[in-house]
Order: C-alpha cells, then structure tokens, then sequence
C-alpha cells in the first residue's frame, strides 16, 4: 500500500515518549543481529515500515545467514537487518550502526567489530548461557568481563519479560521464545518514538486466524514499549524528524518489488501481455513470487523445471506476441546464456533480469555481488551482441526494468538488466510514478502482408517487425540457424553471414543514440572523477558529497547504460587527471574504460559479500587525490 502526503502527516504524531525527554537526530543507523529463528527480517522490516510511516527517509540493508541451515547459535547462521533512517536524504543503509540489537552471543561476535566507537548494544541477556557461548568461540561472557566497556551495553531479559508477560496464554514454549522480537521491538520503539500501530495492524492481518498467536505478540510488542518506558534505563528517547519529500504518493519498496512491478507497468505501456518463464532462485526468486499474484493483470507466470526452461518459455511467448521475461542470478544466467543467443539471432525482445550474488559456480548465494558485468556483455557463443542496463537503487529497478523492456520491444532485441542482493533485498521509500511520467513505447509494425518480410528491418532503428503467429499473410519461420538477410531463409553463406553479424551488432549500438547525457555530480573537470554503476551508488554520492562540502576537487558520475556505454562517456573521463572506478568485483567496468578509451583508470575493489561502506570509497578518493603524478 501507498501512503500519501496527508497519511504522512497523520502518523508523524509520535507516540507518547513517557515523562522523558526527547533528544532530536539527524540521522540513526540501526542493526538487528540473531539467528534466522529469531524473526531478525521481520522484526528489520516491521521498523522499516513504521519508520516510513513518519516520514523519514531510510535505506535498509538486509544481511542473511551464509548458510541457509546453520545450526542455531553458531557464527555462519547470524542473520541481520540494517536501517539508517534520517531527516535527510538518506543514500545508504550507513556505515557503522549506533544501535547494535543482538539476540545472542554470535550475533555479538559477527557485528562487533562493525559498531560505531560508543555505540549502544542491546542483548539478550538469557541467550549469553554456556552453550551459546560456547558455539561463539567466547571463552568468558563478553556481558560481563569488561571487554565491552568501549560501548554502552544494555543487557536485558528478553526471553524471561516475554515468558512474564505471555505467562497466561496456553502456549508451547517454542512459541512464547519467538516472540521477544517483538519485545525488542516495542523497546526500540519507545527509544526512536517509533509509532506501535503499523506493527500492531500487521500483526492482526497476520495472525487473523491464529488468535492465541495474535495475541502473543501484541502483548511482547506492548510489554517491551512498556519495560523501556519504566525501568529507568534510558534518560530520554530519540526523535528524528521527516523528511523533506516531493509531494505523491510513496511506498516502501524492494528493488525485487520494483523490478517485478516494473514489468508489469511495462506490459500496461507496450499494450501486451506479460509473460515470465523462471526457476527459483537466490536472491532473484521474490520476482517469480510477486508478479504470480498479478495473474488478473494480464500477467502468466511459469515456474519451470530448470533455468533452460524457463528462458526457452520466455522466448516463446516472446515469439507469440506477449512482453516476455525472465529472472535468475549469476549460475541461472550462465545456464540461460545459449537461449540468449537464440534470442539474439531470432531478434524477438526479452527482458532478462540477472540479480547479482557471490560467484562463482554457488559462490555465496546469500550475498551480494558485482561480478556478472562480464557473463552479461559477453557471455555467449559468437557475436551475440545485446543490450545491458544497471539498476542504482531498490526504486531504481522500477525505472530501469520499464526502460529494458522499452528497448527490447523497440529494437527487438534481449535487454539484461542488472540488480544485486543489495538492491533486490533493501529497501527505500519510493514515490509511486503517474503515467505521463512514464516513457512512450514503440512497438515494431509487421506493416502490411504484401511487403512483409522477417528480417526487413526499420531504416532508424534496424529492428525488424514483430509479426505474430497466425496472422494472415505474415507467415514466416526463425530459429537458431544463420538466416538470410530480409528474407529469413536458412543461409549458410559466408557474406551473409557476416553481413547478419554486423547489422545486429549496428543495431545495439545505435541504442547509444537515444541515451540521456550523463550528469556530472560536481565540477565538469577537475583532479578526480569516480565512475560508479550499480549498487555502489550510494556509498560513491555520499563519499563524493561529503569531500565537495570539505572543498575537494572529485566528481563522479554514474552508470545505467553499460552496453552500449554512453557516446558522452570518452570525453568526459578525458578532462579529469584521475579516474576511480569503485566496483564489488575485481575491476570489470575497469577493464572496459581501460580497453575502451585507453585510460590509465583504478579500480576500488571489494568481493566481501557486503556493499560499500562510505568511509572505504572516501578513503580511495582521498588516496587518488593525494597521488603524484
């Protein structure tokens, strides 16, 4: 659901503070850390949502378990969620947190070295017993041997208030357990004056059914709220104000919500039913999931056996008319990479959405990656030229999934657009476009039977038209043999061949024409310019910003088209002394400016699982600008 200016004004009425006082901050980060049973997502997403509802601008950051099983308490099965919420413009999910919520002693280890210096931690006192700690590799209780005196710590009951409170209802104990989320929850909420009622409203749709459940967690939500405001823990609360925002209606979304809605708004625009073909699979599979809810809006969704499957489907609904789709990440795009060249020599639009994880082969399947820059450019068997995109934000995948959908129906051809696990599982609020603020799709005619032919190709664009199956008089065949130019027919003729390669490789390039200027942030010239694309947006324009008010000469630019690269993107980089290119890879983007415009660049480099952090790219900027030479 939207929420509206108005809406917005009525829940920024924070909730009653108690007799405290309230401190006012610009900006929070905060982190939940605890095993995946420990509702760390839910918890991470139910602040989401009432922070949104007062208004301030947030950016999250979901971090998920290395390993999906990991036994309950160890290292690799820490799960967490990040949120910076401010009054300003918010562009990342923050560096290092303020508030560390930590539901045992792994969720300690894990993070600890993260915390900003001072930062408060709230743990769950009843989960730091010898087991835990064992499984945590401590050998004393880090609750009480002094080793946390850098930070304020404030240990608390977690597990025993929420058995206290639940004492009446008829629950097994494993229930009652899973509720002191919601207790930590109603304590973060009376600190940062977080209103109860999203969370409160949630939990009754939820639990509708299970009334015994619904009322477990109102009362833990309510009993945490309550035992913050009178244990005489805290000497005030927390306000941080709204956001100034461009009047509409907004919602909080993920960038696998914004990439799935994308398609759907683009099917509404192009006038076409959408169709997408997909296999299950992390972090891309929410796509799958969401846009199966939407079968009213001329939307069909097939879960097939396996990733040649499902991209083979998606070709052939491409072939019958319908806007066709489809999602994986890294392994899945490798297994749909021969199908891709099918949709490249056929020359019939596909929207090909490539979530980015840890490579290779499994790699880390739960974090997040930049490394696919290469497979999607080039990932194919002979000159197979297509389209690649990058989305910047979580709301940025709306933008550009509408736009790769755009150029593949306009130019007939696949578009791969690029998200990661840190866009596709983080959130932002997003202002809900209206419709003349979306862009005009040209759909290719298939003109008239008499002077139709398969491979006669529009003079501007060399698209060719998209006749579909059963229409009178438009008959043809394609596949994956070479075909002939104009006519179609099976060719194995060496000129035409070639004549074939160069006139689809013509046509992705004269994509470029239509791409917008790119936007210098800062001076046009100057010492330093740091070239970003993808996720690392908003760490290099926080970094950027940040040394511009300090008077440094850096600018940056940012990335959404990266095959064909902007026609702008030469002349530019040539008028600073220095080039930064930031990526969660080794340096793919690197190696393409450097190949590309014979560019003394450096790369920033990070394979960690886990996006930049500010500080790290300010850092590398400020080593550029203190280069000689």
């Amino acid at each position: 659901m939207g929420i509206s200016m108005k809406d917005q004004t009525a829940a920024n009425k924070h909730p009653k503070a108690g007799k405290k006082p309230s401190r006012e901050l610009e900006a929070v980060t905060i982190r939940f850390a605890g095993d995946s049973g420990d509702g760390i997502q839910l918890t991470g997403g139910q602040f989401t949502n009432s922070t949104a509802a007062l208004g301030n601008d947030l950016s999250t950051l979901p971090d998920y378990p290395a390993e999906i099983r990991a036994p309950a308490g160890s290292l690799p099965g820490v799960s967490g969620f990040q949120i910076q919420f401010s009054s300003r413009k918010v562009l990342t999910p923050g560096d290092r947190p303020q508030v560390l919520v930590a539901f045992n002693p792994a969720a300690l280890k894990v993070n600890l070295k993260s915390l900003e210096p001072g930062a408060l931690i709230i743990a769950n006192k009843d989960a730091f017993g010898e087991a835990n700690l064992k499984k945590a590799a401590y050998e004393k209780n880090p609750l009480e041997d002094g080793s946390l005196s850098a930070y304020r710590v404030l240990a608390v009951e977690m597990t025993h208030l929420t058995e206290h409170a639940l004492a009446d209802l008829k629950l097994a104990r494993p229930q009652v357990e899973r509720c002191k989320n919601f207790f930590a929850l109603g304590i973060m909420y009376w600190i940062y004056e977080r209103p109860l009622e999203p969370t409160q409203a949630w939990i009754r749709g939820k639990f509708a059914k299970r009334p015994e459940l619904m009322e477990a967690n109102l009362r833990a939500l309510q009993a945490g709220h309550v035992y913050a405001e009178t244990a005489e823990i805290f000497e005030h609360t927390y306000r941080v104000k709204r956001a100034p925002i461009r009047p509409g209606r907004y919602r909080n979304i993920m960038g696998n919500e914004a990439a799935a809605l994308g398609l759907v708004a683009a099917s509404r625009l192009a006038k076409k039913e959408l169709y997408l073909g997909s296999y299950p699979i992390t972090p891309a599979t929410e796509i799958l999931q969401f846009l199966s809810g939407y079968k009213g809006h001329r939307v069909k969704v097939l879960q097939a056996e396996d990733e040649i499957a499902a991209v083979c489907s998606s070709i052939g609904a491409s072939f019958a008319g319908c806007l066709a789709a489809t999602s994986t990440s890294g392994p899945g795009l490798a297994l749909k990479s021969e199908a891709m060249g099918l949709a490249v020599i056929t020359e019939l639009p596909l929207v090909i959405i490539n979530v980015q994880r840890g490579g290779p082969s499994t790699g880390l399947p739960t974090k997040t990656e930049q490394a696919d820059l290469f497979q999607a450019i080039f990932g194919r068997n002979g000159e197979s030229p297509l389209v690649v995109l990058a989305a910047a934000t979580p709301s940025d995948c709306f933008t550009m999934t509408v736009e790769a959908a755009r150029i593949a129906i306009k130019y007939m051809t696949p578009v791969v657009m690029l998200s990661d696990g840190y866009l596709a599982n983080g959130s932002e609020p997003w202002r809900v476009p209206t419709l003349d603020e979306l862009p005009k799709f040209e759909v290719p005619s298939a003109g008239e039977p008499a002077g139709f032919a398969p491979y006669k190709r529009d003079p501007k664009t060399l698209s060719r038209p998209w006749a579909v199956p059963g229409m009178p008089g438009f008959e043809h065949r394609i596949g994956g043999l070479e075909k002939q130019d104009v006519t179609g027919s099976v060719s194995y003729d060496a000129d035409n061949h070639e004549r074939m390669s160069r006139l689809r490789a013509e046509k992705i390039a004269r994509v470029a024409d239509e791409i917008p200027s790119t936007q210098v942030l800062g001076q046009p010239s100057g010492k330093v310019l740091v070239v970003g694309w993808g996720s690392t947006y908003g760490a290099i324009t926080a970094a950027v910003q940040s040394l511009q008010a300090e008077g440094q000469p850096v600018s940056s630019i940012h990335l959404r088209n990266l095959w064909p690269l902007p026609p702008d993107l030469g002349s530019i980089l040539k008028r600073f002394e220095r080039v930064l290119v930031p990526e969660i890879n080794l340096g793919q983007l690197l190696f393409l400016l450097r190949e590309r415009y014979l560019l003394p660049a450096v790369g920033l480099n990070k394979v960690k699982g886990q996006p930049f952090r500010v500080d790290e790219v300010r850092q590398g900027i400020l080593e550029q600008l203190q280069a000689k030479g």
